[in-house]
């Protein structure tokens, strides 16, 4: 093979590919595919510089090493604001009650991960999932894995596809089944296989998970159709797949007739569904109804109703979360719902259960709600039989650490920082920038310490030897040498700061500054004195005294081992010292940054908007705070006026 044949066999081979993933045709058979591959392979591997990107060869890479990189979107990738009922539809229409020449594109909200495919020049060169919508992972090499996204595409102009990588129900039930042969643990329903799959290191993985791909829309691009309808068919041309529901509704009652029909073909779908989305086909409108801070204004999804089923309250059990939330889990009488098997439904909290009037063998209604998530959402009174229920007890300890437990707002918490439950998360914590800045301590390091048992609590980060790295994947003498260097450094903290790295519920930054003015005896601050601090109130006492309580004989030996400052942080007297302020929208500075800014010139800064709040300092797309700040007649500010006041 030379290498003009080899350039149309490549083409050949994914001519073929594209027919049999997409189109669902074959063209030649199984044994001619599979010749002229391994001619192809065989050519690459005499000639790799010459090996095409494109070539189906490349679907499946080598083994990754390490985790994903981060990829930024050109154009933003956006949620989608969910609607339940005509109700709602009928919210989300009066924007567009003005345009009288407008149409709506309807098609499957299909369940899975959403991806973000990037071509140039008619090349795949990058594939990121959505990420926090401006940043993702790189994911190029597992898309590649998959079938239904092509390589290369007829299209010469750069160009986001942006679209939703799923898995069929016959395919997530193989694999279960494949899973469970194997006694590896089960995948909990086909959007967490597809997105689970899609973040896997090992692209062959990926291939044998039989992951495809829909496309629903575009990012960045220079197409020049005036209708997304237009757009989407011209895209699923250039070798995508395409669902055969894709409508284009005039008015309310076309997009409800829609909705009714789609929502009939549900269980005949082999992709699991979980709405319809309705989107402004005209592409021009879409600039023009614009966004919210989280939404495109000129699109929704119209949720299913949930799909329910009937069981029996077994037992409640109780789960440490790393916060040292504990959450009531019910264990139910297995149920099938949709295909996916229910035993463990999460009850929240205690007002929860309060407000069912829950308990132990009664009989309950369950859904899943989005077809993923179960809840109880009714007791079955006519079925209880008084002889036999029981009452769910309120836990007075720790399941795990079996340390006093606190109740906050119906949330029973273990507040004891060296729980097992919750350790990570407080060491990654008290490690953090704005705590004690152990710099080249992250979560991962973290993680392998306490997995390799060589920490157990945040007091043996300070007696970390050399030795205690030796052996570990990844550590070297240098980086060993740094990161126990930064250890030491830490130790050299100002008492505000040690205050805010304990993690205490509701004290943040601003309310540790006010308790570290009392010096040495901060920790002996009494409720009664607490609530007389100005911004402290009775939530943040209770927190702080309970934290205390239970912690105390730990908070001491961390301050004799910490070089603590003990002075009172000086402020500057200025015009805004003891205003209180909340920041929202987009500013000049991070969040963070400005924060500091203002608590360095003595005012107080709080999250939440309330009658106390003196200013909101407003940036760009202001949001709910501003719209709170209105409501109430707070001062709003913008940065330059904050200066002028200055």
């Amino acid at each position: 093979m030379d290498k003009k044949e080899y350039l149309k066999s490549v083409e050949m081979l994914n001519k073929w590919a594209r027919a049999y993933y997409t189109n669902d045709k074959s063209l030649v058979s199984d044994e001619e595919y599979d010749a002229l591959y391994h001619r192809v392979l065989k050519f690459e591997e005499q000639n790799p510089n010459l090996a095409l990107d494109y070539s189906p060869t490349k679907r499946v890479g080598d083994k990754l090493k390490s985790g994903f990189k981060k990829i930024k979107h050109i154009d933003q990738m956006w949620s989608m604001q969910d609607i339940f009922n005509t109700d709602e539809l009928d919210e989300w229409l009066k924007k567009f009650k003005n345009d009288k020449d407008i149409s709506f594109f309807c098609e499957p909200k299909f369940d899975g991960a959403s991806l973000n495919l990037t071509y140039d020049n008619g090349i795949l060169i990058s594939a990121a999932t959505r990420g926090d919508g401006k940043i993702g992972e790189d994911v190029t090499n597992n898309a590649k894995a998959i079938s239904s996204i092509p390589l290369q595409i007829d299209y010469k102009e750069f160009i986001e596809i942006r679209g939703e990588v799923v898995i069929s129900k016959d395919d997530f039930k193989e694999l279960n089944e494949i899973r469970q042969k194997k006694g590896e643990s089960l995948l909990s329903n086909p959007r967490n296989a597809a997105s689970g799959s899609l973040r896997q290191l090992d692209p062959n993985i990926v291939a044998n998970r039989r992951l495809k791909f829909y496309p629903w829309g575009v990012g960045k691009n220079s197409l020049k159709f005036k209708s997304h309808f237009e757009q989407m068919n011209f895209i699923r041309d250039l070798g995508f797949l395409r669902d055969d529901f894709c409508k284009i509704a005039k008015n309310k009652d076309e997009i409800v007739t829609y909705f009714n029909e789609l929502s009939l073909r549900r269980d005949l779908k082999e992709i699991l569904m979980d709405g319809m989305v309705v989107r402004v086909d005209e592409v021009e409108k879409e600039s023009f109804y614009g966004y919210t801070i989280k939404f495109p204004k000129f699109m929704v999804a119209f949720k299913f109703a949930p799909i329910k089923n009937i069981s029996r309250l077994i037992d409640v059990e109780f789960s440490v979360g790393r916060s040292g939330a504990i959450t009531p889990v019910a264990k139910i009488e297995p149920i099938n719902i949709d295909g996916v098997v229910v035993k463990n439904v999460t009850l929240h909290n205690f007002d929860e259960i309060k407000r069912l009037d829950l308990k132990i063998f009664d009989y309950v209604n369950v859904i899943r709600s989005g077809d993923v998530i179960p809840k109880i959402t009714e007791v079955i009174i006519s079925k209880r039989d008084k002889s036999v229920v029981k009452d769910i007890k309120l836990l007075e300890f720790c399941p795990v650490c079996n340390s006093k437990l606190f109740l906050e707002n119906a949330i029973l918490k273990c507040e004891n920082i060296d729980c097992p439950s919750r350790i990570l998360n407080q060491i990654i914590y008290f490690a953090s920038k704005k705590c004690l800045n152990i710099v080249g301590l992250g979560k991962e390091i973290i993680k392998t310490l306490i997995d390799n048992k060589k920490i157990s609590k945040i007091i043996d980060l300070f007696f970390l030897k050399k030795e205690d790295f030796l052996g570990l994947e990844g550590f070297k003498d240098k980086k060993i040498s740094n990161i126990l260097k930064s250890i030491d450094k830490s130790k050299n903290v100002s008492l505000a700061r040690f205050i805010t790295s304990l993690g205490i519920d509701n004290v943040g930054e601003v309310a540790s500054i006010k308790i570290a003015e009392f010096g040495k005896d901060w920790y002996k601050l009494s409720y009664d004195e607490l609530i007389k601090i100005d911004g402290v109130g009775e939530e943040l006492a209770k927190s702080f005294r309970n934290f205390i309580d239970i912690n105390k004989d730990e908070i001491l030996k961390l301050e004799n081992i910490l070089n603590i400052n003990y002075k009172k942080d000086l402020k500057i007297k200025s015009n805004i010292s003891d205003k209180t302020f909340v920041i929202t929208g987009t500013l000049s500075k991070s969040r963070d940054e400005m924060k500091k800014y203002l608590i360095s010139l003595g005012a107080n800064v709080s999250s939440s908007i309330s009658k106390k709040t003196d200013y909101l300092l407003c940036g760009e797309n202001g949001g709910s705070k501003l719209k709170k700040a209105k409501d109430l007649g707070i001062k709003i500010i913008s940065e330059d006026e904050l200066q002028n006041l200055l």
